[in-house]
């Protein structure tokens, strides 16, 4: 029976192998020391290759892993055995180029904390429930960006960054009046 591709999970793990973003999309992993488990295990199996020009791809325990590093972050895309690696590996790319666009070219730790929203709103665009929704960084880093969307809009519209400035907004205007 043929199913619909999907993806296990997607890691961002710092040069450490320290957790920086991850979505599972699986239960795979039901605990939370299991999923740093496989983590590490992941980023010690994967440290020593040099990822950074090309994606690389492994197996680990029954999951196609495709990998990218740059500075020092690490980027993980997990799928189940049977995946077709090449389109694990083109999500690996939308995710990594539409974190470069939203993070405008400077992708290392320190800027993906201080815009950790854009990161987690970026795994959401790209994967939910394992279903792979988009995998165009374009396309990802503008519906996370949607700076068109302005202040008046309605908080469905809005991330989550735009909707706390809007509320912080209208909450000093109260405190003005």
């Amino acid at each position: 029976m043929e199913t619909c591709p999907s993806v296990k999970n997607i890691l961002l793990l710092d040069s450490e192998g320290k957790r920086v973003a991850v979505k599972y999309c699986s239960d795979d992993w039901p605990t939370n020391a299991a999923k740093d488990a496989f983590e590490k295990s992941v980023f010690n199996k994967t440290q020593k290759t040099n990822a950074r020009s090309e994606a690389e791809i492994t197996m680990f325990d029954n999951y196609i892993v495709i990998y990218k590093f740059v500075q020092d972050l690490h980027f993980f895309v997990t799928g189940g055995e049977d995946e077709n690696e090449l389109i694990l590996a083109t999500v690996l790319h939308g995710f990594f180029d539409a974190v470069g666009l939203l993070l405008r070219g400077t992708v290392d730790k320190k800027e993906a904390l201080e815009n950790l929203d854009l990161i987690f709103l970026c795994m959401d665009e790209i994967v939910d429930g394992g279903i792979i929704l988009e995998t165009d960084a374009n396309v990802i880093a503008g519906k996370v960006a949607s700076n068109s969307v302005d202040s008046g809009a309605p908080l469905s519209e809005q991330t989550i960054s735009q909707a706390l400035a809007t509320a912080r907004e209208h909450l000093t205007r109260s405190l003005l009046k």
